[in-house]
């Protein structure tokens, strides 16, 4: 691939690199260039344009991408229709993201032109949920670099898969000393039934003994026999080493102890066995709290049928600082009691980008450059990873600039020619556009850029219009921030909205619809209004 620039009646049918901007429309970098569209270019004053030009053993970029994708994608992953040489890879279910790493980085190492990049692996995703991207940088890869590629993957196989949560049925033995109060044990199967109940499992016999090898050995012999696909241990007191009460009971039992310990924290003191072919947890004692620990870790690869060995356990440090991080955003899970998946509501986000940002002076600051891109593109490709059927972008002050900032992102683009009227008429501009199927909108300022896609799936995960969450408000450390989301009910009112005000009058008349809902970042607080704000930002 060669670029360069050439003369117009050289151009038809080579590949434009670089947008250029027209009088009735904007021509996109990477359109293969027809004999109208040289045509057009000589009317507008063009003489000469650079393009890119593929030698006869180049591969088009969206072809390259999409072939690379769909070799990698294993089971449970969709391939998603190639654009500006990125394919998109989304689960098509709930499940537990499983990777090949070692294939992966085989795969990046072969050109810096190809590049796959995807969430951390044994995490949980929802359906619909994006996963991973491959993006060719350039319009054409060799055809030579790209079967490199293929190869790895097709010995490899199912690269990228997801392995969805079996439900499971679970048999529970807690042991007690003296001293232990009932509501701790009481406390502990509840908090574990919490736990199972994500994933459409439960409890399904519990046993309390004393905390003694032997009573421990007889209990698990007593679930020998019942329909059981996993058996857990709590012990009245944490477990020191392979020699004491909950492994020695295992062993006496003819089961394995397979590893003891693990590189997480909290999480450390786990224990993970073998036992008439199935596998024994020992919950460590920080299981004892819903919140998210090592024990988490393991149970969620034992539900979805993900085998672990001592080598996997012990690879788990890097990341395994657990200590700061509250809870994990769940997926969305399947219902209780029963096998289907809870129904994914239709959600639309709007992103206001009409504006004139007086305050920034003759600059427009949604195209202010934030981490090496414009500020606007932070929140567009914050948007664009998460599981939303649409993004609407409003325009009006320099759209045109907006559009280019923005056109390698799968977006709709509306115009609001009222936009210097305030606030109002690019809602109403956005919301007028808003697909009849939608259930919920999120409405999105162009100028919060620290938001992050964990917020907006929080948001996503929070809306249940059946429970009584129909606006869906983010806080931090009780502080409310943006973006809100509403759901449809409330749009018509929205429409009647006039001048330069938003929606923060409907929070208060419909205060009992409104779901407060906790993020661990500032970043929804932080919107750039002022140049003092930005230059804050850079000199941190």
């Amino acid at each position: 691939m060669d670029f360069k620039e050439i003369s117009l009646h050289q151009a038809e049918n080579a590949i434009l690199a670089h947008s250029l901007n027209l009088l009735e429309r904007k021509l996109k970098k990477g359109t293969v260039l027809s004999r109208e569209d040289v045509m057009e270019l000589e009317e507008n004053g063009y003489h000469s344009v650079m393009v890119a030009i593929l030698s006869g053993e180049d591969i088009p970029e969206d072809i390259a991408a999409k072939n690379l994708a769909s070799e990698i994608a294993g089971d449970l992953v969709d391939v998603e229709k190639a654009i500006t040489g990125r394919c998109n890879l989304r689960a098509s279910k709930a499940g537990l993201l499983v990777i090949d790493k070692l294939s992966l980085d085989k795969i990046n190492m072969v050109h810096e032109s190809m590049t796959v990049a995807t969430l951390e692996p044994f995490i949980p995703v929802y359906q619909g949920q994006l996963i991973a991207t491959i993006k060719i940088i350039p319009y054409a890869v060799a055809d030579l670099q790209l079967q490199t590629c293929l190869t790895v993957a097709k010995k490899a196989s199912d690269i990228i898969r997801v392995a969805p949560f079996n439900p499971k049925s679970v048999g529970f033995i807690q042991t007690t000393i003296k001293g232990l109060k009932q509501s701790i044990l009481d406390k502990t199967s509840k908090v574990l039934s919490q736990r199972l109940e994500r994933f459409n499992s439960y409890i399904s016999q519990e046993i309390r003994c004393q905390h003694d090898s032997d009573e421990v050995a007889k209990a698990i012999k007593q679930l020998r026999d019942k329909d059981l696909d996993i058996l857990i241990i709590s012990g009245a007191t944490a477990v020191a080493d392979r020699h004491d009460v909950v492994p020695s009971a295992i062993t006496i039992c003819g089961g394995e102890i397979i590893h003891f310990g693990m590189p997480v924290d909290p999480g450390n003191l786990l224990l993970l066995g073998h036992y008439d072919e199935k596998y024994v947890l020992g919950m460590p004692g920080c299981a004892r709290s819903p919140k998210f620990n090592g024990f988490d870790i393991v149970l969620d690869r034992l539900i979805a049928d993900v085998p672990v060995t001592s080598s996997d356990i012990m690879q788990m440090g890097l990341g395994g600082l657990l200590k700061e991080i509250a809870d994990r955003p769940q997926p969305r899970m399947m219902q209780s009691g029963k096998s289907k998946m809870k129904k994914t509501h239709r959600i639309t986000a709007i992103i206001l980008a009409a504006g004139q940002s007086h305050r920034m002076g003759d600059e427009n600051k949604l195209l202010m450059m934030i981490d090496d891109c414009p500020m606007i593109e932070h929140v567009a490709k914050t948007l664009n990873e998460s599981c939303l059927n649409e993004i609407i972008v409003v325009t009006g002050f320099e759209a045109e600039q907006i559009k280019s900032a923005l056109d390698s992102y799968d977006l709709r683009f509306v115009d609001n020619p009222d936009y210097e009227q305030g606030l109002s008429t690019s809602l109403v501009a956005g919301l007028r556009s808003v697909d009849e199927m939608t259930d919920a909108v999120i409405i999105c300022l162009g100028d919060m850029p620290m938001v992050s896609s964990a917020d907006i799936t929080q948001l996503m995960n929070a809306f249940n219009p059946k429970e009584g969450r129909e606006i869906c408000m983010p806080t931090y450390q009780g502080k409310r921030g943006n973006p809100i989301l509403w759901s449809r009910r409330f749009i018509n009112e929205m429409l009647q909205l006039e001048g330069d005000v938003g929606a923060k009058h409907l929070l208060f008349k419909y205060d009992d619809v409104v779901h407060e809902v906790p993020i661990q970042d500032s970043g929804i607080l932080i919107d750039f209004d002022t140049e003092e704000t930005i230059r804050n930002y850079h000199d941190k």
